[in-house]
């Protein structure tokens, strides 16, 4: 069920067991069309989202924001018709590489067998996905390098981090969403000596937007976000 943060801004929360890794889809509410903020984990996901959307009675999606390339945020993309994917030009050639990947459940149980790190991942992605007949991934139809400003006064920004190079940020009515652009790198790519990009949040909060939200924790409002920090 979407819940209304503030203002146009939306949130179809995340899965809060971690072995789903299904993140939250936002949705900026606009009668020019609505800014979906990731596409889901799976078509599965995607499908959900859009039924509430629809129930909520919100204009339908216009733009698709992939807040980064990684496949819990962007495999629901082929279940959405009819919208412009906009990405930060370094997901282009990332996406590709996992286009041509030939994904299927034997595919996921042979990297599996060959890197036991990928394991959460891949164990994951072929909950999300029970059939691959129809699925593909969705290379973005539009780009940009730093900033975009979106018809509706959304605005992309480009972040990057350690967790992804392609981390973009939305912003509207208050509301930052991060995606996961402050994580640490992803677990099978991990050390030791990774953390949270503490100097990222740090920048991020200097800003004093009225609610930061990443795709895999509830809503924070800036007092709790601050406290958060230390």
């Amino acid at each position: 069920m979407l819940q209304q943060l503030t203002g146009r801004v939306w949130i179809y929360p995340h899965d809060p067991d971690p072995d789903a890794i299904r993140p939250s889809v936002a949705v900026i509410a606009d009668d020019r069309g609505s800014v979906l903020v990731d596409a889901g984990n799976s078509p599965e996901h995607a499908r959900a989202v859009g039924t509430a959307i629809a129930a909520a009675g919100l204009p339908a999606p216009k733009w698709l924001v992939y807040t980064h390339h990684h496949w819990d945020h962007t495999w629901g993309a082929c279940a959405w018709p009819d919208v412009t994917v906009i990405a930060h030009s370094t997901a282009v050639d990332l996406l590709k590489t996992e286009s041509e990947r030939p994904w299927s459940h034997r595919y996921l149980h042979d990297q599996v067998e060959a890197n036991p790190k990928l394991a959460p991942s891949f164990r994951a992605r072929a909950l999300a996905v029970p059939e691959w007949t129809d699925f593909r991934i969705v290379l973005p139809d539009q780009t940009f390098d730093d900033t975009l400003t979106l018809p509706t006064d959304v605005v992309l920004r480009h972040v990057g981090g350690n967790h992804a190079p392609d981390s973009t940020i939305v912003l509207a009515d208050g509301v930052a969403l991060l995606g996961d652009a402050f994580y640490p790198p992803p677990y099978h790519l991990r050390t030791p000596n990774d953390t949270l990009d503490h100097a990222m949040v740090k920048r991020l909060l200097t800003e004093r937007h009225d609610w930061y939200v990443d795709a895999h924790s509830p809503p924070r409002r800036l007092s709790e976000a601050l406290t958060q920090s230390g």
